[in-house]
Protein backbone atom coordinates (compact mmCIF):
# COMPACT_ATOMS: atom_id res chain seq x y z
CA UNK A 1 0.00 0.00 0.00
CA UNK A 2 2.95 2.26 0.90
CA UNK A 3 4.58 1.68 -2.69
CA UNK A 4 1.23 2.49 -4.69
CA UNK A 5 1.25 5.43 -3.11
CA UNK A 6 4.33 6.27 -2.34
CA UNK A 7 6.75 4.93 -4.60
CA UNK A 8 9.42 7.57 -5.73
CA UNK A 9 8.92 6.90 -9.28
CA UNK A 10 5.47 5.07 -9.84
CA UNK A 11 3.69 6.71 -6.57
CA UNK A 12 0.08 7.80 -6.91
CA UNK A 13 0.45 10.87 -5.14
CA UNK A 14 4.09 11.84 -5.60
CA UNK A 15 3.55 12.76 -9.88
CA UNK A 16 0.42 14.64 -10.31
CA UNK A 17 -2.75 16.60 -8.83
CA UNK A 18 -5.15 14.18 -7.36
CA UNK A 19 -7.62 16.14 -5.59
CA UNK A 20 -10.49 18.20 -6.50
CA UNK A 21 -13.00 17.24 -9.59
CA UNK A 22 -10.82 16.70 -11.99
CA UNK A 23 -8.60 14.28 -9.95
CA UNK A 24 -9.87 11.12 -8.76
CA UNK A 25 -11.08 12.11 -5.39
CA UNK A 26 -12.90 15.10 -3.09
CA UNK A 27 -11.76 16.33 -0.02
CA UNK A 28 -13.45 18.73 2.63
CA UNK A 29 -11.10 21.41 1.95
CA UNK A 30 -12.03 21.98 -1.47
CA UNK A 31 -15.58 21.58 -1.10
CA UNK A 32 -15.44 25.05 0.86
CA UNK A 33 -12.95 27.78 2.17
CA UNK A 34 -15.16 27.21 5.12
CA UNK A 35 -13.36 24.22 6.40
CA UNK A 36 -10.03 25.54 6.39
CA UNK A 37 -11.66 28.86 8.22
CA UNK A 38 -13.17 26.53 11.08
CA UNK A 39 -9.91 24.52 11.39
CA UNK A 40 -8.39 28.08 11.71
CA UNK A 41 -10.75 29.16 14.50
CA UNK A 42 -9.85 25.95 16.03
CA UNK A 43 -6.22 26.31 16.03
CA UNK A 44 -6.16 30.02 17.35
CA UNK A 45 -8.76 28.65 20.38
CA UNK A 46 -6.28 26.40 21.15
CA UNK A 47 -3.26 29.15 20.77
CA UNK A 48 -5.28 31.20 23.30
CA UNK A 49 -5.58 27.91 25.72
CA UNK A 50 -1.50 27.97 25.66
CA UNK A 51 -1.61 31.54 27.24
CA UNK A 52 -0.62 33.26 23.34
CA UNK A 53 2.81 31.89 23.16
CA UNK A 54 4.88 34.44 20.76
CA UNK A 55 5.93 31.46 18.89
CA UNK A 56 4.24 28.69 17.49
CA UNK A 57 4.73 25.41 15.09
CA UNK A 58 1.90 25.47 12.99
CA UNK A 59 2.18 21.64 11.23
CA UNK A 60 0.02 20.34 8.88
CA UNK A 61 0.55 16.02 7.31
CA UNK A 62 -0.47 15.50 3.60
CA UNK A 63 -1.61 19.24 3.13
CA UNK A 64 -2.48 18.16 -0.38
CA UNK A 65 -2.54 21.13 -2.59
CA UNK A 66 -2.51 23.13 0.11
CA UNK A 67 -6.11 24.34 0.53
CA UNK A 68 -6.94 23.88 3.77
CA UNK A 69 -3.67 25.91 5.30
CA UNK A 70 -4.43 28.84 2.51
CA UNK A 71 -8.20 29.48 4.00
CA UNK A 72 -7.21 29.17 7.54
CA UNK A 73 -4.29 31.92 6.73
CA UNK A 74 -6.86 34.37 5.04
CA UNK A 75 -9.37 33.70 8.03
CA UNK A 76 -7.04 34.18 10.87
CA UNK A 77 -5.11 36.93 8.97
CA UNK A 78 -6.75 39.44 10.87
CA UNK A 79 -5.98 38.28 14.15
CA UNK A 80 -1.97 39.39 13.79
CA UNK A 81 -0.86 38.48 17.34
CA UNK A 82 -2.05 34.67 16.09
CA UNK A 83 -0.53 35.01 12.29
CA UNK A 84 2.99 36.77 13.60
CA UNK A 85 3.30 33.65 16.49
CA UNK A 86 3.30 30.96 13.38
CA UNK A 87 5.75 29.37 11.35
CA UNK A 88 3.78 26.80 9.31
CA UNK A 89 5.71 23.37 8.51
CA UNK A 90 4.18 21.49 5.67
CA UNK A 91 4.83 17.97 6.12
CA UNK A 92 4.79 16.23 2.43
CA UNK A 93 6.76 13.84 0.19
CA UNK A 94 5.45 15.02 -3.07
CA UNK A 95 7.32 17.19 -4.92
CA UNK A 96 4.50 17.83 -7.48
CA UNK A 97 1.59 18.48 -4.67
CA UNK A 98 4.87 20.63 -2.50
CA UNK A 99 5.09 22.89 -5.72
CA UNK A 100 0.92 23.17 -5.47
CA UNK A 101 0.93 23.98 -1.97
CA UNK A 102 3.58 26.88 -2.36
CA UNK A 103 1.53 28.65 -5.22
CA UNK A 104 -2.11 27.76 -2.68
CA UNK A 105 0.45 29.24 -0.08
CA UNK A 106 1.14 32.70 -1.79
CA UNK A 107 4.72 31.76 -1.18
CA UNK A 108 7.99 33.92 -2.38
CA UNK A 109 11.31 32.31 -1.50
CA UNK A 110 13.50 34.10 0.84
CA UNK A 111 17.40 34.76 -0.75
CA UNK A 112 19.49 32.46 1.38
CA UNK A 113 23.35 33.35 1.08
CA UNK A 114 24.56 30.91 3.80
CA UNK A 115 25.36 27.51 3.69
CA UNK A 116 23.38 24.36 4.92
CA UNK A 117 20.06 26.43 5.80
CA UNK A 118 16.61 24.70 4.96
CA UNK A 119 15.22 27.41 2.09
CA UNK A 120 12.69 29.13 3.75
CA UNK A 121 9.53 30.76 2.38
CA UNK A 122 7.15 33.72 3.10
CA UNK A 123 3.62 32.72 2.65
CA UNK A 124 2.17 36.40 1.14
CA UNK A 125 -1.58 35.53 2.51
CA UNK A 126 -0.24 36.50 6.46
CA UNK A 127 3.50 36.99 6.42
CA UNK A 128 3.93 33.74 7.92
CA UNK A 129 7.30 31.55 7.23
CA UNK A 130 6.54 28.44 5.46
CA UNK A 131 9.20 25.37 5.60
CA UNK A 132 8.74 22.01 3.93
CA UNK A 133 9.45 18.65 5.32
CA UNK A 134 9.48 15.02 3.90
CA UNK A 135 8.70 13.76 7.42
CA UNK A 136 7.10 14.91 10.98
CA UNK A 137 10.95 13.78 12.50
CA UNK A 138 12.12 16.71 10.36
CA UNK A 139 9.94 19.51 11.95
CA UNK A 140 12.09 21.56 14.64
CA UNK A 141 11.22 20.47 18.68
CA UNK A 142 11.27 23.18 21.47
CA UNK A 143 7.99 25.21 20.28
CA UNK A 144 4.59 24.70 21.25
CA UNK A 145 2.87 23.07 18.15
CA UNK A 146 -0.29 22.52 16.61
CA UNK A 147 -0.61 19.73 14.29
CA UNK A 148 -3.61 19.18 11.71
CA UNK A 149 -3.68 15.71 10.28
CA UNK A 150 -6.67 15.81 7.88
CA UNK A 151 -7.54 13.01 5.92
CA UNK A 152 -3.74 12.09 6.19
CA UNK A 153 -4.16 8.62 8.84
CA UNK A 154 -6.68 7.00 6.04
CA UNK A 155 -3.65 6.56 3.56
CA UNK A 156 -1.23 4.99 6.18
CA UNK A 157 -0.71 1.75 5.22
CA UNK A 158 -2.80 -1.28 6.82
CA UNK A 159 -2.42 -4.73 7.90
CA UNK A 160 -5.36 -7.40 7.28
CA UNK A 161 -5.48 -10.42 9.25
CA UNK A 162 -7.80 -13.15 8.05
CA UNK A 163 -9.30 -15.69 11.16
CA UNK A 164 -8.48 -19.25 9.82
CA UNK A 165 -7.79 -23.20 11.69
CA UNK A 166 -4.26 -21.62 12.61
CA UNK A 167 -5.52 -18.77 14.47
CA UNK A 168 -4.75 -15.01 13.17
CA UNK A 169 -2.89 -15.38 9.49
CA UNK A 170 -2.18 -11.68 7.98
CA UNK A 171 -3.56 -11.36 4.12
CA UNK A 172 -0.29 -11.22 1.93
CA UNK A 173 0.40 -10.12 -1.89
CA UNK A 174 1.59 -12.80 -4.29
CA UNK A 175 2.39 -13.06 -7.81
CA UNK A 176 0.83 -15.98 -10.29
CA UNK A 177 2.12 -17.53 -13.32
CA UNK A 178 0.35 -14.82 -14.93
CA UNK A 179 2.12 -11.68 -13.48
CA UNK A 180 -1.09 -10.56 -12.22
CA UNK A 181 -1.41 -10.08 -8.27
CA UNK A 182 -3.78 -12.01 -5.61
CA UNK A 183 -3.86 -12.39 -2.11
CA UNK A 184 -2.73 -15.47 -0.16
CA UNK A 185 -2.58 -16.09 4.00
CA UNK A 186 1.17 -15.96 5.56
CA UNK A 187 2.49 -19.32 6.14
CA UNK A 188 3.24 -18.47 9.70
CA UNK A 189 3.55 -15.10 11.76
CA UNK A 190 4.62 -11.76 10.31
CA UNK A 191 6.16 -8.19 11.91
CA UNK A 192 2.59 -6.40 12.47
CA UNK A 193 0.96 -9.42 14.42
CA UNK A 194 3.07 -7.59 16.95
CA UNK A 195 0.91 -4.74 16.35
CA UNK A 196 -2.46 -7.01 16.24
CA UNK A 197 -1.73 -8.48 19.73
CA UNK A 198 -1.78 -5.28 20.85
CA UNK A 199 -5.16 -3.90 19.32
CA UNK A 200 -6.53 -7.22 20.66
CA UNK A 201 -5.35 -6.53 23.90
CA UNK A 202 -7.22 -2.66 23.80
CA UNK A 203 -10.22 -4.26 22.62
CA UNK A 204 -13.31 -5.72 24.56
CA UNK A 205 -12.86 -9.75 24.26
CA UNK A 206 -16.99 -9.37 22.62
CA UNK A 207 -15.44 -6.80 19.91
CA UNK A 208 -12.69 -9.29 18.55
CA UNK A 209 -15.14 -12.47 18.88
CA UNK A 210 -17.45 -11.43 16.61
CA UNK A 211 -14.59 -10.74 13.63
CA UNK A 212 -12.87 -12.76 10.53
CA UNK A 213 -11.06 -10.19 9.51
CA UNK A 214 -9.03 -7.60 11.37
CA UNK A 215 -6.94 -4.54 9.89
CA UNK A 216 -4.27 -2.57 12.00
CA UNK A 217 -2.23 0.33 11.48
CA UNK A 218 1.55 0.24 12.32
CA UNK A 219 2.22 3.68 10.73
CA UNK A 220 -1.00 5.03 12.90
CA UNK A 221 -0.24 3.83 16.11
CA UNK A 222 3.74 4.72 15.47
CA UNK A 223 2.96 8.31 14.47
CA UNK A 224 0.57 8.85 17.28
CA UNK A 225 3.14 7.69 19.70
CA UNK A 226 5.47 10.50 18.24
CA UNK A 227 2.76 13.28 18.31
CA UNK A 228 1.59 12.16 21.50
CA UNK A 229 5.35 12.43 22.95
CA UNK A 230 6.18 15.52 21.22
CA UNK A 231 2.76 17.55 22.57
CA UNK A 232 3.61 15.86 25.86
CA UNK A 233 7.17 18.06 25.75
CA UNK A 234 6.70 20.70 24.22
CA UNK A 235 2.97 21.47 24.49
CA UNK A 236 0.55 22.05 22.09
CA UNK A 237 -2.21 19.56 20.70
CA UNK A 238 -3.30 17.62 17.61
CA UNK A 239 -6.52 17.26 15.40
CA UNK A 240 -7.16 14.43 13.04
CA UNK A 241 -9.81 14.46 10.78
CA UNK A 242 -10.78 11.38 9.13
CA UNK A 243 -13.64 9.16 8.38
CA UNK A 244 -13.44 5.82 10.20
CA UNK A 245 -15.10 4.12 13.26
CA UNK A 246 -14.63 4.58 17.21
CA UNK A 247 -13.35 0.76 17.19
CA UNK A 248 -12.03 -2.24 15.75
CA UNK A 249 -11.91 -2.31 11.75
CA UNK A 250 -12.78 -5.23 10.10
CA UNK A 251 -12.50 -5.04 6.31
CA UNK A 252 -12.35 -1.36 4.73
CA UNK A 253 -8.95 -0.87 2.21
CA UNK A 254 -10.35 0.80 -0.59
CA UNK A 255 -9.56 1.90 -4.58
CA UNK A 256 -10.44 4.71 -6.05
CA UNK A 257 -9.64 6.01 -9.65
CA UNK A 258 -11.79 9.33 -10.84
CA UNK A 259 -14.22 8.97 -8.02
CA UNK A 260 -14.84 5.42 -8.81
CA UNK A 261 -14.18 2.49 -6.50
CA UNK A 262 -12.29 0.09 -8.51
CA UNK A 263 -10.32 -3.51 -7.81
CA UNK A 264 -7.42 -3.18 -4.98
CA UNK A 265 -5.12 -5.24 -6.91
CA UNK A 266 -5.81 -3.83 -10.84
CA UNK A 267 -3.24 -1.81 -12.22
CA UNK A 268 -1.36 -0.10 -8.53
CA UNK A 269 -0.43 2.93 -9.23
CA UNK A 270 -2.96 4.17 -11.01
CA UNK A 271 -5.82 4.22 -8.29
CA UNK A 272 -5.88 5.96 -4.51
CA UNK A 273 -5.60 3.43 -1.62
CA UNK A 274 -7.29 4.11 1.53
CA UNK A 275 -8.95 2.66 4.35
CA UNK A 276 -11.30 3.63 7.80
CA UNK A 277 -8.89 5.02 10.46
CA UNK A 278 -9.45 3.17 14.32
CA UNK A 279 -9.81 6.09 16.18
CA UNK A 280 -9.64 3.88 19.39
CA UNK A 281 -6.83 2.36 18.38
CA UNK A 282 -5.24 6.34 17.65
CA UNK A 283 -6.54 7.14 21.58
CA UNK A 284 -4.81 4.34 23.09
CA UNK A 285 -1.53 4.83 21.41
CA UNK A 286 -1.49 8.59 22.84
CA UNK A 287 -2.25 7.91 26.06
CA UNK A 288 0.37 4.54 26.14
CA UNK A 289 2.72 7.14 24.87
CA UNK A 290 2.69 9.76 26.96
CA UNK A 291 0.97 10.60 30.56
CA UNK A 292 1.23 14.26 29.52
CA UNK A 293 -1.47 14.48 27.19
CA UNK A 294 -5.21 13.68 27.19
CA UNK A 295 -7.20 12.57 24.02
CA UNK A 296 -11.03 14.03 23.38
CA UNK A 297 -13.30 12.66 20.73
CA UNK A 298 -14.38 11.07 18.35
CA UNK A 299 -17.01 13.90 17.43
CA UNK A 300 -18.81 13.95 14.30
CA UNK A 301 -17.45 16.64 11.67
CA UNK A 302 -20.94 18.04 11.97
CA UNK A 303 -20.95 18.28 15.65
CA UNK A 304 -17.20 19.80 15.03
CA UNK A 305 -17.92 22.36 12.23
CA UNK A 306 -21.12 23.40 14.39
CA UNK A 307 -19.97 24.23 17.62
CA UNK A 308 -16.82 26.21 15.51
CA UNK A 309 -19.94 28.29 13.94
CA UNK A 310 -19.97 27.58 10.40
CA UNK A 311 -23.91 27.62 10.55
CA UNK A 312 -22.88 31.82 10.71
CA UNK A 313 -19.78 31.59 8.87
CA UNK A 314 -22.53 30.34 6.26
CA UNK A 315 -24.87 33.14 6.70
CA UNK A 316 -22.47 35.54 6.81
CA UNK A 317 -20.91 34.48 3.14
CA UNK A 318 -24.14 34.57 1.84
CA UNK A 319 -25.20 38.30 2.47
CA UNK A 320 -22.90 39.27 -0.39
CA UNK A 321 -22.78 36.78 -3.10
CA UNK A 322 -23.99 36.15 -6.67
CA UNK A 323 -26.77 33.04 -7.09
CA UNK A 324 -24.14 31.12 -8.21
CA UNK A 325 -22.50 31.47 -5.30
CA UNK A 326 -24.54 31.38 -3.06
CA UNK A 327 -25.55 27.42 -4.60
CA UNK A 328 -22.04 26.38 -4.04
CA UNK A 329 -22.24 27.81 -0.19
CA UNK A 330 -25.15 25.69 0.29
CA UNK A 331 -23.68 22.77 -1.55
CA UNK A 332 -20.29 23.19 0.06
CA UNK A 333 -21.99 23.61 3.60
CA UNK A 334 -24.12 20.79 2.72
CA UNK A 335 -21.04 18.63 2.27
CA UNK A 336 -19.39 19.41 5.16
CA UNK A 337 -22.21 19.17 7.85
CA UNK A 338 -24.82 17.20 6.10
CA UNK A 339 -25.66 13.39 5.89
CA UNK A 340 -26.51 11.60 2.69
CA UNK A 341 -27.69 12.81 -0.41
CA UNK A 342 -28.66 16.98 -0.15
CA UNK A 343 -32.37 17.63 -0.27
CA UNK A 344 -32.48 20.85 -1.41
CA UNK A 345 -30.66 19.29 -4.54
CA UNK A 346 -32.54 20.33 -7.90
CA UNK A 347 -29.81 19.81 -11.00
CA UNK A 348 -28.86 16.65 -12.59
CA UNK A 349 -28.75 13.64 -10.07
CA UNK A 350 -25.46 11.96 -10.95
CA UNK A 351 -24.21 15.74 -9.18
CA UNK A 352 -25.91 15.67 -5.95
CA UNK A 353 -24.02 16.77 -3.27
CA UNK A 354 -22.81 13.63 -0.01
CA UNK A 355 -22.46 15.01 3.07
CA UNK A 356 -19.51 14.31 4.67
CA UNK A 357 -21.11 15.42 8.01
CA UNK A 358 -21.61 12.11 10.13
CA UNK A 359 -18.61 9.49 8.38
CA UNK A 360 -16.33 12.14 9.09
CA UNK A 361 -15.15 12.32 12.54
CA UNK A 362 -12.52 14.83 14.68
CA UNK A 363 -10.44 14.15 17.61
CA UNK A 364 -8.11 15.99 19.55
CA UNK A 365 -4.78 15.62 21.27
CA UNK A 366 -3.75 18.03 23.90
CA UNK A 367 -1.15 18.60 26.66
CA UNK A 368 -2.99 17.81 29.80
CA UNK A 369 -2.02 21.05 31.40
CA UNK A 370 -3.89 23.12 28.79
CA UNK A 371 -7.16 22.30 29.85
CA UNK A 372 -10.16 20.07 27.47
CA UNK A 373 -9.65 21.80 23.51
CA UNK A 374 -12.87 23.62 22.19
CA UNK A 375 -15.54 22.26 20.88
CA UNK A 376 -14.59 18.92 22.87
CA UNK A 377 -15.90 19.93 26.40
Amino acid sequence: MEEVLTNPKAGFYINRDIFGAEGDFIISPEVSQMFGEMVGVWAMCLWEQMGQPKRVNLVELGPGRGTLMADLLRGASKFKNFTESLHIHMVECSPALQKLQHQSLKCMDEENTSEGVDKRSLSTLAGTPVSWHATLEQVPFGLPTIIIAHEFYDALPVHQFQRGSRGWCEKMIDVTEDSSFRFVLSPQPTPATLYLMKRCKWAVPKEVEKLNQIEVCPKAMDLTSTLAKRIGVDRGGALIIDYGLNGVVSDSLQAIRKHKFVNILDNPGSADLSAYVDFASIKHSAEEASDDVSVHGPITQSQFLGSLGINFRVEALLQNCTDEQAEALRTGYWRLVGDGEAPFWEGPEEQVPIGMGIRYMAMAIVNKKQGIPIPFQ
